[in-house]
């Protein structure tokens, strides 16, 4: 990889490995919204639209560091395969799964081991936020396996997601600022 340090290569590869996860998770819930919208699952379509809010936040933030080592941006879109959105839901937990344990914890462990500090930052910001979403996919799991007429997976929902890290909440005021960033939490976005 021209013009990037030798100790910093691996780094840039996971980043871009990142990246393009980060860039297709975030078109595929965004595809996935489409169908839960149509299926009558409001609120999950809300949280597809909120996780994929924040997997561009990632991707936005692996981008920017990926430049300040000296790297080149680019991407793959891959095909989105559609099912229902009990299907999609599990598709989107399982995707979260995998970026929780094992992915990110093995780039932050190479990243730390070349103390790269903006890495770190933006794959444990990054790893943070997909925990919340993998809660709230395996709640709403839950509730449209039960087939409750009443749960928030079948009703309008806001979600609230940090503008800086992409940390996700679906309540307002959580904490007075990101529990992942310290950013305020007046400056969170609401995705409906």
């Amino acid at each position: 990889m021209a013009g990037i340090a030798a100790d910093n290569e691996v780094t840039v590869k996971n980043l871009l490995s990142a990246l393009e996860g980060e860039s297709n998770a975030s078109a595929k819930y965004n595809t996935f919204a489409i169908k839960a919208e149509a299926d009558g699952f409001r609120g999950a379509a809300s949280l597809f639209r909120a996780a994929a809010r924040a997997e561009q936040i990632h991707a936005t933030n692996h981008a920017r560091v990926i430049l300040q080592l000296g790297g080149q941006v680019s991407i793959k879109l891959h095909e989105i395969e559609v099912g229902s959105t009990l299907d999609n839901l599990k598709a989107a937990l399982a995707g979260e799964q995998y970026e929780i344990d094992p992915m990110y914890p093995e780039f932050i462990a190479e990243a730390t081991a070349h103390n790269n500090t903006a890495a770190i930052r933006t794959f444990h910001g990054a790893m943070e936020a997909e925990k919340t979403h993998a809660r709230l996919y395996a709640e709403a799991i839950a509730l449209v396996e039960s087939g409750a007429k009443d749960a928030w997976t079948n009703k309008p929902r806001n979600f609230y997601v940090c503008p800086v890290c992409g940390y996700t909440s679906e309540t307002p005021d959580e904490h007075d600022r990101c529990p992942v960033c310290n950013a305020p939490w007046d400056k969170f976005e609401v995705i409906r």
